[in-house]
């Protein structure tokens, strides 16, 4: 028995750091935290049935960490999106100039010219005062962060339409553009 819980939690473990990790969304987080949830509690298992009292106190405190993640990504943080999701769409109903949640801009695909995807917007550089958006950096290429390329894209370049952040701009353009560094963006 021990054995079956043992392997149960390794592959609990394994498949929920996969969901938490590849920060897909605060459903697919929050079903990670679930999954480390069952983890943690067959962890919890396997030292009682092979007397381990450090592993048990150990994944007590991990279930109960897990659970706040659950209440983080699938209680709150699902709410605030959902808070914002109504309000856009809340917005396109009335009279006046639609409204698009800042936090999509942190996730959202960069569509061109012809609805082909350029790349995906990691952040937004706003003005102090006016809460102008100033440009967005859009990451293209790689593999989980790795080999990314990095280009900063003028808001008067783009804009949102549909749900969607879109530019006129044609994937060669996008690629005319020069590259950041990662860890080095313009001030203006």
């Amino acid at each position: 028995m021990d054995q079956i819980a043992s392997w149960v939690a390794t592959a609990a473990t394994i498949i929920a750091a996969c969901f938490t990790a590849s920060n897909l969304g605060s459903r697919v987080t929050g079903i990670g935290f679930i999954i480390f949830t069952l983890g943690s509690i067959a962890w919890f298992t396997t030292g009682y049935l092979t007397d381990q009292p450090a592993l048990m106190w150990t994944n007590v405190v991990m279930t109960g960490l897990n659970l706040f993640g659950v209440y983080r990504w699938l209680g709150r943080q699902a709410k605030l999106e959902e808070g914002a999701s109504k309000a856009a769409e809340a917005s396109a109903a009335q009279p006046g100039e639609d409204l698009f949640p800042a936090s999509a801009l942190t996730a959202s695909k960069l569509l061109g010219r012809d609805g082909e995807p350029l790349g995906s917007t990691v952040d937004a550089m706003l003005s102090c005062h006016g809460g102008t958006l100033r440009y967005l950096v859009v990451a293209q290429g790689g593999v989980a962060g790795v080999g990314e390329t990095f280009r900063r894209v003028d808001w008067h370049y783009a804009g949102v339409q549909d749900g969607s952040v879109k530019t006129d701009m044609t994937s060669a353009d996008f690629e005319a553009l020069p590259e950041l560094q990662k860890d080095n963006w313009p001030g203006r």
